[in-house]
């Protein structure tokens, strides 16, 4: 086990030349292509359902609340404590092994959640979603925090990242397409299944095709070498030495999880209730509201991940070690007037564009968090540093997004029609309460990636 400050020459990679050591850049980039793809299709399996909300909501006979509980609940439960047991193997095993069974889990659950006749099979299914989707981002994060140089992490955790926004992008376009589709068609009689409606056909055809994804990363993505770990360091480290680092650092750590995790519940808020209010307060159909929300998605919020990436190489080449969290604050701070006002405002494209905005900014933390994250993360321990924050995100920003908005509309507001608004507060608030967080704890991350940047380059000395 480390010393509680985990400041071995072992620890880090933060300042090491991945690519130098090995890794080519055109495979490098490759693995960051494809774990895109990846993540691309991991955000249009979990977010394709609210396209689905409103027959959902019918056949199943569930409120508001119960829908964002399948929505966001059953998601979370099991994409964040997985994460964790996931991520340790993450740190010792192939990590292309991993990535490649969480995609072909996470693909046949989408498609299994077709079959659910009521709440709770629906509910079990989204947690298997949630289950296979954890095997992902720790692993994804670490391999590419091992094949580049810290001046240009924050571009490849971007390109990377900006596959949330594409799979939610395509998951509107998509899914209203072929939401349309299936209506026409209607519900079909399909042998073994029984009666298909829809909203459940939409789920088959969205979710089966990653299968073939599967075997794809498996069969053409190769384990870079792990950087930074020495020849006398353990394969990976238990949960309890993670838990020890974490605990002597936890005002660092306190201060990433929290304020990246309501930054996360303020856009979550957006993305997961967007339909809902273009349905409900400007009566438009599925199509139509996937066609609107899809483009703005994929154009503003890749747009603004790729824009925090760069924003955090910017204020590394500056000498700012904490360059990560000054970009996350500067996207909190840009959601707050523009979530605040959207629902206000009576032109439909005016208040698209307002809300794009919002969206915008509210994407800067995706890289950012990640980028935090493998900079005061000794190397061993990255993956389950990262299933921590998961954790804390999946609690606070995945369930806490989908849920206050509704828990707002149900029994504040107390009328379907005022979602907007239940939005804007839910929203706003989270987006003010992410950027103070993560400013009260600059100090502190900067004494601990620093500190880790240290021993990475005394290793390099010996």
């Amino acid at each position: 086990m480390p010393p509680a400050g985990a400041t071995t020459g072992e620890a880090v990679a933060p300042g090491v030349p991945a690519i130098a050591q090995g890794v080519a850049p055109a495979r490098a980039w490759y693995m960051v292509w494809l774990c895109m793809v990846a993540y691309v299709f991991s955000h249009l399996d979990r977010q394709i359902i609210s396209m689905l909300i409103g027959p959902i909501r019918s056949d199943l006979q569930i409120s508001d609340t119960q829908f964002s509980l399948i929505h966001g609940l059953a998601f979370a439960i099991f994409y964040g404590l997985m994460g964790v047991p996931i991520a340790r193997l993450a740190d010792s095993h192939s990590r292309p092994l991993i990535i490649a069974c969480g995609i072909g889990l996470w693909s046949v659950a989408t498609a299994a959640c077709g079959l659910a006749r009521n709440f709770w099979q629906l509910f079990a299914a989204r947690m298997a979603v949630g289950f296979g989707e954890a095997a992902l981002s720790p692993a994804a994060y670490s391999m590419i925090a091992d094949s580049f140089p810290r001046q240009k992490l924050g571009l490849a955790l971007g390109v990377y990242s900006a596959g949330a926004f594409l799979g939610s992008g395509l998951a509107f376009l998509i899914g209203g397409t072929v939401i349309e589709a299936a209506t026409r068609i209607g519900p079909r009689e399909l042998p073994l299944l029984g009666v298909v409606k829809p909203w459940q056909m939409t789920l088959f055809i969205v979710g089966l095709p990653g299968v073939l994804l599967a075997a794809l990363f498996w069969l053409t993505i190769r384990d870079p070498e792990r950087t930074g770990a020495g020849s006398g360091g353990p394969a990976s480290y238990p949960i309890s030495a993670v838990a020890a680092y974490v605990w002597t650092h936890r005002r660092s750590f306190l201060a990433h999880y929290t304020g990246y995790s309501c930054l996360a519940l303020s856009l979550f808020a957006l993305l997961f209730w967007a339909p809902a209010w273009l349905f409900r307060s400007y009566g438009l159909s599925p199509r139509d509201a996937g066609m609107y929300l899809g483009m703005f998605v994929l154009v503003g919020n890749s747009a603004g991940v790729i824009s925090s990436g760069l924003l955090i190489d910017f204020f590394t080449r500056r000498g700012r070690i904490e360059a990560p969290l000054l970009s996350a604050m500067t996207g909190g701070l840009g959601v707050v007037l523009p979530a605040a006002l959207f629902p206000w405002i009576g032109d439909l494209w005016l208040a698209l564009a307002v809300l794009a905005l919002a969206m915008y900014f509210g994407s800067f933390p995706l890289a950012t968090s990640a980028a935090a994250l493998q900079m005061m993360s000794p190397n061993r321990m990255r993956a389950q540093c990262t299933s921590l924050f998961f954790l804390a995100l999946n609690i606070i920003g995945i369930t806490g997004g989908a849920t206050l908005v509704a828990l707002c509309t149900d029994f504040l507001f107390r009328d379907e029609q005022m979602v907007g608004y239940s939005m804007a507060l839910v929203s706003s608030a989270a987006a003010l309460t992410g950027f103070l967080l993560l400013f009260l704890g600059l100090g502190n991350y900067r004494a601990t990636a620093g500190a880790l940047a240290e021993a990475s380059r005394n290793s390099d000395h010996d």
